[in-house]
């Protein structure tokens, strides 16, 4: 299982490590795995044109010791100091030594306001000229620094460390943006700057980078939009950091799912498997009854109860569905019930689902219609599966709060309602409300992003609530085998929500390696 750590175990676990290194030894352990990384990138490295953006903190230091590194090895490294008077002086030094160059940046005009401007006399005539003397300094040393990032085979971020908080400045921004416009690969290290790499979110101006070396553990922002976008594909150093406690975050690998996944066992019937039963669709949505029947139906558990005005469609598709009109009372037994996918305005369903004592999974229109009492009382398991838009409904903020701030979001939604919550998007989290670890689900497509895709993803989820998975496991296991079913059934075109159900078998037997 891959994990990530906040700032702050992660800040003293390292001088935990560091009281019992020599001085410099940990930094040096970070470098050489940077080294290699960007080594790794390049393919050659002499002769190869390297830039280092150089903050004032330890990610400025780890920089230029790489910088140092690739510059033995023949590189031209080029450090842009934009904090020159804080800049790591050993690792400067080291730089140097291995004949880097460094190009110096100096606070602009625009941000170093003086109380010259309020001066008379001559006095005010030569700030002036002093100032316009700088601002011609200042403006001849960015165009070197964005002359070396434009011509530049590879960029190392080290602007800002794991403890930045709020977007870059004015002047790394403005670098930023020569980066993002130029053809060099990007290196961010630890995380990408401008990104806040306890929660994800991004605040203003960041650098976008192609690859982020990051040390020890990883970071909750590199696994959660926002700040995933900017991080690209992320390579994990091992430093010798010992973590203990538990992670902020978890995301599940083959070998947890394989784990988790129901298997029969010679002396199982269709009712040891587990019944989930489905209360969705409505005269104007049935095919959110179908859907969502999919994916109960490849769930794992050993059989599907419908009840709702679709029942013949879904008998169409699927005759092997135990369908009822009676209402989810009436139906018979479950283990297992999902209500909500496109059942309009019909909340008394809702109602007599959340009176059951089973788990229950409320996706859709359920919603908008469950009552936060009623859901709260509940002593069975409850897991609710909305998207940005229906998260903000609930939370009473707009949905651009919620994109921009998905972590926060899915644990104040899990705690309102004192209820799994599985929040849907370009990355999916999976929040449990005693505040435990979020889970975070690796596998997915944006082709997934197709009308119906969450009614087969509700389906797959409550099938395996009823074939026993604790909420948390079954919404993290579905959402990671609904992601790659979706891989599957995309590779690389349009699909509709059809073709996923029909992909999630496949991607079962992945998980379960059934091949081999």
């Amino acid at each position: 299982m891959r994990t990530a750590y906040s700032v702050e175990t992660v800040r003293a676990a390292e001088r935990e490590l560091m009281a019992r290194l020599p001085e410099g030894a940990l930094m040096q352990r970070a470098a050489a795995g940077l080294a290699a990384a960007c080594a790794d990138l390049l393919g050659r490295v002499y002769g190869r044109r390297v830039v280092l953006l150089v903050g004032s903190g330890d990610n400025g230091g780890d920089a230029l010791y790489a910088g140092a590194r690739l510059a033995r090895r023949g590189a031209g490294v080029t450090a842009v100091l934009l904090a020159p008077e804080r800049a790591h002086a050993a690792g400067l030094a080291a730089l140097r030594r291995a004949g880097g160059r460094t190009v110096e940046i100096t606070a602009t005009a625009e941000t170093d306001k003086t109380a010259d401007t309020a001066k008379n006399g001559d006095t005010a005539k030569t700030a002036d000229t002093a100032k316009t003397a700088d601002t011609a300094d200042t403006a001849k040393t960015f165009e070197t620094a964005e002359h070396a990032i434009r011509n530049a085979d590879l960029l190392l971020d080290g602007i800002v460390g794991i403890g930045g908080k709020g977007g870059l400045r004015p002047d790394a921004a403005r670098l930023a943006a020569v980066a993002d416009s130029a053809r060099c690969a990007v290196v961010a290290v630890d995380l990408p700057s401008g990104v806040n790499a306890d929660t994800g979110e991004v605040r203003g101006a960041a650098v976008r980078a192609d690859l982020t070396v990051t040390f020890g553990t990883h970071k909750p922002g590199l696994l959660v939009d926002p700040a995933r976008e900017y991080a690209g594909s992320v390579r994990l150093v091992d430093i010798g950091l010992d973590l203990p406690g538990r992670p902020v975050l978890e995301a599940l690998q083959h070998a947890d799912v394989r784990r988790l996944l129901p298997v029969p066992s010679g002396e199982s019937d269709k009712y040891r498997r587990g019944v989930v039963g489905i209360a969705a669709g409505s005269a104007r949505y049935p095919g959110a009854a179908v859907l969502a029947v999919a994916g109960a139906l490849r769930g794992g558990a050993g059989a599907v109860r419908y009840v709702g005005p679709a029942g013949d469609a879904v008998l169409a598709r699927f005759p092997e569905t135990l369908v009822s009109d009676r209402g989810p009372q009436q139906a018979g037994r479950v283990q297992a019930w999902v209500v909500g996918p496109g059942a309009g305005d019909d909340a008394s369903a809702v109602a007599e689902v959340l009176a059951s004592d089973v788990p229950v999974l409320v996706d859709a229109d359920g919603l908008r219609l469950a009552d936060r009492d009623a859901v709260r009382a509940r002593t069975a398991p409850t897991l609710m599966t909305p998207h940005a838009g229906e998260a903000a409904a609930l939370l009473g903020v707009p949905r651009e709060e919620v994109e921009g701030a998905r972590l926060a979001s899915a644990r104040e939604l899990a705690a309102r309602y004192d209820a799994t919550v599985l929040l849907k998007g370009s990355t999916t989290l999976v929040a449990d409300p005693g505040g435990g670890a979020v889970r975070v689900n690796p596998t997915g497509t944006a082709w997934l992003a197709t009308a119906g895709s969450g009614d087969v993803l509700s389906g797959l989820a409550g099938s395996l609530l009823a074939s026993g998975l604790g909420a948390l496991d079954a919404g993290s296991t579905a959402a990671y085998l609904h992601g790659l079913a979706g891989r599957f059934a995309a590779d690389g075109a349009p699909v509709g929500a059809h073709d996923v159900a029909d992909a999630v078998p496949e991607a079962w037997r992945d998980v379960r390696d059934l091949d081999d």
